[in-house]
């Protein structure tokens, strides 16, 4: 039962993390000031990996903890997000300075 639960996430994941738009998901799971999500270049991708990665820390430690706060939609999300960044960033054509 647990795998077939585990898998059926990942599914919902990754077809989350496909139909992804930063623009209109992003602001929905994580709260950033206005400009701070403009432009695809590698340098804000990789700050917004990074603000998602904590949230996601914080968001699996609420679940641990059987936080009443803890939401499993929002957990998704943020991983559907991360997912979905990360590729961007790995993706992305490598700048030499």
């Amino acid at each position: 039962m647990r795998n077939r639960a585990r898998r059926a996430v990942e599914a919902d994941v990754a077809k989350g993390a496909a139909l992804y738009e930063r623009a209109k998901n992003l602001v929905r799971v994580l709260p950033l000031m206005a400009g701070h999500c403009d432009g695809p270049e590698p340098d804000t991708t990789r700050l917004i990996v990074r603000r998602l990665a904590q949230a996601l820390r914080r968001e699996r430690r609420l679940g641990r903890a059987g936080h009443w706060t803890y939401d499993l939609n929002r957990h998704i999300a943020l991983t559907q997000a991360w997912k979905a960044e990360s590729e961007a960033l790995r993706s992305a054509p490598r700048v030499r300075h």
